[in-house]
This record gives C-alpha cells, structure tokens and sequence, in this order.
C-alpha cells in the first residue's frame, strides 16, 4: 500500500531534529515504506565496501542514509523557511500540495 507522504524527490526540505538539524536540503529519494527519504549532504554514514567494478581499491565510503520524514519539513517558496503542507484543488481542478505559511502552491 502506498502512503501519501508531505514531501516529494527534488522538494528543498529543512531538517527538525537530529545531527543535521537547522540545515537545508533537497530531496534525493523518498522511501515510503519505510517512511523515510535521503537529502543531499545530510545524515551522512561510513559504508564499508568490497573491491567491485564501481570502487576497485574498496574501502570505507561516505554517504547519505535515511532520516524519518516527520523530522523533515517542506520549505516555502516565497518565505523561504520551514512550512506545514496543505492539500487543496486548483482552478483546473487538480489536486495540489501548497504551504500553509504563504499559501503558494508547491511545484
């Protein structure tokens, strides 16, 4: 089953808690099942990888792991900070994802 989540791949979110909190960031991946998503340069791990094709030394390598989608919030477009997300029908009659601090309507 599908989950609807506030936040979409390439959104600019701003962290609310953890490490990384008060910093800005845009969305790589979302990982519904898990209600989870991977932002650019945030909750960075050490992975330990074997010799492949793609590394041939292998080695430890940084990269972004998971951080829980309700630490994550949505930044408005004309404000610029951290908003909460409404959903509302636009003059076409589609259904679209807005931020509740401006009212503008999220791309």
């Amino acid at each position: 089953m599908n989950k609807k989540l506030h936040i979409k791949k390439g959104d600019t979110v701003y962290v609310n808690a953890g490490e990384d909190r008060g910093k800005s960031g845009k969305v790589l991946e979302v990982l519904t099942e898990k209600n989870r998503a991977i932002v650019e340069g945030m909750n960075m791990v050490s992975k330990h990888t074997k010799p492949n094709a793609k590394s041939p030394q292998g080695g430890i390598i940084k990269q972004e792991a998971g951080i829980h989608t309700s630490n994550l919030q949505v930044v408005d477009p004309v404000k610029g900070g951290p908003t909460r997300i409404g959903r509302r029908m636009n003059d076409k009659g589609k259904l679209v994802r807005y931020a509740k601090k401006s009212g503008e309507e999220i791309k």
